[in-house]
Protein backbone atom coordinates (compact mmCIF):
# COMPACT_ATOMS: atom_id res chain seq x y z
CA UNK A 1 0.00 0.00 0.00
CA UNK A 2 1.02 3.43 -0.68
CA UNK A 3 2.10 5.26 2.59
CA UNK A 4 0.55 8.80 0.96
CA UNK A 5 -1.85 10.43 2.67
CA UNK A 6 -5.03 11.25 1.01
CA UNK A 7 -5.93 14.01 -0.37
CA UNK A 8 -7.71 16.72 1.95
CA UNK A 9 -10.59 18.48 -0.01
CA UNK A 10 -11.41 21.25 1.99
CA UNK A 11 -7.06 21.82 2.32
CA UNK A 12 -7.40 21.47 -1.45
CA UNK A 13 -10.24 23.82 -1.84
CA UNK A 14 -8.28 26.57 0.77
CA UNK A 15 -5.25 26.31 -0.74
CA UNK A 16 -6.87 27.01 -4.27
CA UNK A 17 -8.60 29.82 -3.47
CA UNK A 18 -5.65 31.24 -1.49
CA UNK A 19 -3.75 31.46 -4.43
CA UNK A 20 -6.27 34.29 -5.94
CA UNK A 21 -4.96 38.11 -5.18
CA UNK A 22 -6.14 39.73 -2.71
CA UNK A 23 -7.01 36.48 -0.64
CA UNK A 24 -4.50 34.93 2.00
CA UNK A 25 -5.37 31.64 3.72
CA UNK A 26 -6.99 33.14 6.45
CA UNK A 27 -9.97 34.85 4.28
CA UNK A 28 -9.31 31.95 1.43
CA UNK A 29 -10.83 29.34 4.76
CA UNK A 30 -13.53 31.89 5.15
CA UNK A 31 -14.61 31.69 1.87
CA UNK A 32 -14.03 28.03 1.62
CA UNK A 33 -16.45 27.75 4.58
CA UNK A 34 -19.30 30.02 3.65
CA UNK A 35 -19.05 27.63 0.47
CA UNK A 36 -19.56 24.44 2.51
CA UNK A 37 -22.34 25.59 4.45
CA UNK A 38 -24.47 26.25 1.59
CA UNK A 39 -23.44 24.04 -1.43
CA UNK A 40 -26.48 23.91 -3.72
CA UNK A 41 -26.96 27.87 -3.47
CA UNK A 42 -23.50 29.06 -3.62
CA UNK A 43 -20.49 26.33 -4.63
CA UNK A 44 -22.18 24.17 -7.59
CA UNK A 45 -23.40 27.12 -9.05
CA UNK A 46 -19.87 29.24 -8.71
CA UNK A 47 -18.28 25.42 -9.71
CA UNK A 48 -20.22 25.83 -13.17
CA UNK A 49 -19.51 29.22 -13.69
CA UNK A 50 -15.61 28.34 -13.47
CA UNK A 51 -16.22 25.53 -16.12
CA UNK A 52 -18.07 27.69 -18.29
CA UNK A 53 -15.13 30.42 -18.34
CA UNK A 54 -12.33 28.28 -18.78
CA UNK A 55 -13.94 26.85 -21.91
CA UNK A 56 -15.83 30.01 -23.02
CA UNK A 57 -13.35 33.11 -22.45
CA UNK A 58 -10.06 33.39 -24.83
CA UNK A 59 -7.76 36.29 -25.22
CA UNK A 60 -9.76 38.74 -27.92
CA UNK A 61 -7.07 38.50 -31.43
CA UNK A 62 -7.40 42.30 -32.03
CA UNK A 63 -7.08 43.96 -28.25
CA UNK A 64 -5.73 41.17 -25.91
CA UNK A 65 -8.66 41.52 -23.89
CA UNK A 66 -10.66 38.83 -22.46
CA UNK A 67 -14.19 37.46 -23.42
CA UNK A 68 -16.13 35.27 -24.81
CA UNK A 69 -16.26 36.90 -27.99
CA UNK A 70 -13.49 36.82 -30.68
CA UNK A 71 -12.93 39.77 -31.41
CA UNK A 72 -14.14 41.31 -27.60
CA UNK A 73 -17.57 42.94 -27.40
CA UNK A 74 -15.47 46.19 -27.14
CA UNK A 75 -13.79 46.02 -30.24
CA UNK A 76 -16.94 44.97 -31.94
CA UNK A 77 -18.59 47.80 -30.67
CA UNK A 78 -19.96 50.10 -33.27
CA UNK A 79 -20.92 53.48 -31.03
CA UNK A 80 -16.77 52.81 -29.93
CA UNK A 81 -14.29 55.95 -30.98
CA UNK A 82 -12.04 53.26 -33.57
CA UNK A 83 -9.97 55.94 -33.89
CA UNK A 84 -8.73 56.35 -30.48
CA UNK A 85 -6.61 53.31 -28.93
CA UNK A 86 -5.98 53.72 -25.13
CA UNK A 87 -2.19 51.22 -24.26
CA UNK A 88 -2.96 49.70 -20.91
CA UNK A 89 -0.42 47.03 -19.24
CA UNK A 90 -2.76 44.48 -18.83
CA UNK A 91 -6.57 43.55 -19.09
CA UNK A 92 -6.94 44.34 -15.14
CA UNK A 93 -6.10 48.17 -16.24
CA UNK A 94 -8.43 47.48 -18.85
CA UNK A 95 -11.35 46.68 -16.49
CA UNK A 96 -10.49 49.03 -14.64
CA UNK A 97 -10.98 51.99 -16.97
CA UNK A 98 -13.41 50.53 -18.74
CA UNK A 99 -15.96 50.53 -14.78
CA UNK A 100 -15.20 54.34 -14.43
CA UNK A 101 -17.01 54.62 -17.80
CA UNK A 102 -13.93 57.42 -18.85
CA UNK A 103 -13.00 56.08 -22.06
CA UNK A 104 -15.00 55.33 -25.40
CA UNK A 105 -12.15 54.43 -27.98
CA UNK A 106 -10.74 50.89 -28.66
CA UNK A 107 -7.51 49.29 -26.15
CA UNK A 108 -4.84 47.44 -26.35
CA UNK A 109 -3.17 45.15 -23.84
CA UNK A 110 0.78 45.08 -24.06
CA UNK A 111 0.73 41.72 -21.20
CA UNK A 112 3.43 43.94 -19.27
CA UNK A 113 5.83 46.49 -19.30
CA UNK A 114 9.77 46.70 -20.09
CA UNK A 115 12.36 45.60 -17.54
CA UNK A 116 15.77 45.18 -17.62
CA UNK A 117 16.02 44.05 -14.50
CA UNK A 118 12.93 41.30 -14.92
CA UNK A 119 14.52 40.66 -18.93
CA UNK A 120 11.43 42.29 -20.68
CA UNK A 121 12.21 42.95 -24.05
CA UNK A 122 9.71 44.73 -26.90
CA UNK A 123 9.66 41.00 -28.45
CA UNK A 124 7.91 39.76 -24.93
CA UNK A 125 5.43 42.46 -25.36
CA UNK A 126 2.43 43.41 -28.17
CA UNK A 127 4.34 45.83 -29.36
CA UNK A 128 4.72 44.77 -32.89
CA UNK A 129 0.80 43.58 -33.25
CA UNK A 130 -0.48 47.24 -31.92
CA UNK A 131 1.78 48.95 -34.73
CA UNK A 132 0.64 46.90 -37.56
CA UNK A 133 -3.30 47.63 -36.09
CA UNK A 134 -2.18 51.48 -36.20
CA UNK A 135 -0.63 50.59 -39.72
CA UNK A 136 -3.43 49.29 -41.02
CA UNK A 137 -6.35 50.14 -38.99
CA UNK A 138 -9.54 51.59 -41.04
CA UNK A 139 -10.65 53.91 -39.76
CA UNK A 140 -7.33 55.29 -39.64
CA UNK A 141 -6.42 55.70 -35.96
CA UNK A 142 -6.04 59.16 -34.88
CA UNK A 143 -4.54 59.47 -31.21
CA UNK A 144 -3.24 56.56 -28.62
CA UNK A 145 -3.26 57.10 -25.33
CA UNK A 146 -0.62 55.52 -23.37
CA UNK A 147 -2.24 54.38 -19.92
CA UNK A 148 0.57 52.87 -18.46
CA UNK A 149 1.38 52.66 -14.65
CA UNK A 150 3.75 55.61 -13.15
CA UNK A 151 6.95 53.26 -12.58
CA UNK A 152 10.28 53.38 -13.96
CA UNK A 153 9.38 50.87 -16.06
CA UNK A 154 6.03 51.82 -17.15
CA UNK A 155 8.03 55.27 -18.01
CA UNK A 156 10.49 53.33 -20.45
CA UNK A 157 7.93 51.44 -21.78
CA UNK A 158 5.78 54.67 -23.11
CA UNK A 159 9.16 56.67 -24.13
CA UNK A 160 9.82 53.43 -26.16
CA UNK A 161 6.45 53.09 -27.57
CA UNK A 162 6.77 57.45 -28.32
CA UNK A 163 9.83 56.81 -30.41
CA UNK A 164 7.97 53.87 -32.35
CA UNK A 165 5.01 55.95 -32.92
CA UNK A 166 7.33 58.87 -34.25
CA UNK A 167 6.54 59.51 -37.97
CA UNK A 168 3.00 57.88 -38.07
CA UNK A 169 1.04 60.87 -38.35
CA UNK A 170 -0.33 59.23 -34.78
CA UNK A 171 -0.89 61.82 -31.58
CA UNK A 172 0.81 60.26 -28.65
CA UNK A 173 -0.92 61.12 -25.24
CA UNK A 174 -0.61 59.94 -21.51
CA UNK A 175 -2.55 59.81 -18.66
CA UNK A 176 -2.07 63.41 -16.44
CA UNK A 177 -0.48 62.41 -13.34
CA UNK A 178 -0.63 64.12 -10.03
CA UNK A 179 -3.02 65.14 -7.16
CA UNK A 180 -5.71 62.05 -6.70
CA UNK A 181 -9.08 63.14 -6.45
CA UNK A 182 -9.69 63.72 -2.27
CA UNK A 183 -5.79 63.64 -1.43
CA UNK A 184 -4.28 65.74 0.99
CA UNK A 185 -1.04 67.27 0.23
CA UNK A 186 0.88 66.05 3.15
CA UNK A 187 0.37 62.33 2.53
CA UNK A 188 1.49 62.24 -0.96
CA UNK A 189 4.67 61.12 -2.23
CA UNK A 190 8.02 63.79 -3.23
CA UNK A 191 7.26 62.55 -6.97
CA UNK A 192 3.48 62.81 -7.12
CA UNK A 193 3.72 66.26 -6.20
CA UNK A 194 6.38 67.12 -8.51
CA UNK A 195 4.21 65.58 -11.69
CA UNK A 196 1.10 67.27 -10.12
CA UNK A 197 3.51 70.98 -10.04
CA UNK A 198 4.65 69.93 -13.55
CA UNK A 199 1.45 69.29 -14.99
CA UNK A 200 -0.34 72.38 -13.86
CA UNK A 201 -2.68 74.29 -15.66
CA UNK A 202 -5.06 77.42 -15.71
CA UNK A 203 -7.55 77.81 -13.57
Amino acid sequence: MSGERPVDPIEQLVGLLAKLPGLGRRSARRAALRMLMQPERVMLPLAGALQAAAAAVQPCRVCGNLDARNPCGICRDPQRDHGLICVVEGVSELWALERAHAHRGLYHVLGGTLSALGGVGPDDLAVQPLLARIDGAEPKVEEVILALPATVDGATTAHYLSDRLAGSGVRVTRLAQGVPMGGALDVLDEGTLAAALKARRSF
